[in-house]
């Protein structure tokens, strides 16, 4: 999978209250958690990932609770894919779960601005930096977990299994 775009950049521990207020987990509506997604963290945070849909954050996003209202919240919004330091476990999980893709690099975040053009290749396993001609590793994503992106997630990834299991 190639996911290509412009870098919104944020620091270190950002949790899942900063990602979507608590106040709007009254919905499961993932339109309506865009409308919030990350408001208390950055009031410009919609108008700024509509031109830069790649997030590169610090170490351990997504700490706090275990809610799945943070990474629909961000995808939503329009974030096509998330570089970090570190996560918080359970929000790797829960984004995997959605079709939501993260990786962790180091050597990006450290050295990747905000607004760079970058391409994610998450099956070679290299991030592109293609503003500063840089190329930057991480581990590639294994064939099933590709699968899963590509299917939109978890969800539809088993629905597919089972219509082909049907068929046999």
């Amino acid at each position: 999978m190639i996911i290509k775009g412009k870098v919104l950049k944020y620091g270190d521990n950002i949790n899942t209250d900063e990602i979507i207020p608590a106040r709007y987990l009254d919905t499961t509506d993932s339109k309506q958690l865009a409308k919030h997604c990350m408001e208390d963290l950055d009031k410009d945070f919609l108008s700024k990932v509509k031109d830069k849909k790649i997030l590169v954050v610090g170490r351990n996003f997504g700490c706090g609770s275990s809610r799945e209202h943070a990474p629909i919240a961000l995808k939503e919004a329009g974030v096509a894919c998330i570089i970090a330091l570190s996560f918080a476990r359970i929000f790797f999980r829960n984004t995997i779960n959605i079709g939501l893709p993260v990786v962790e690099c180091q050597e990006a975040v450290k050295k990747v601005e905000e607004g760079d053009r970058i391409q994610i290749d998450t099956g070679e396993g290299v991030i592109r930096n293609l503003s500063k001609k840089e190329c930057y590793s991480l581990a590639s994503f294994p064939p099933f977990l590709q699968q899963l992106i590509a299917k939109g997630g978890l969800g539809e990834y088993i629905k597919e299994r089972i219509r082909k299991d049907l068929k046999k």
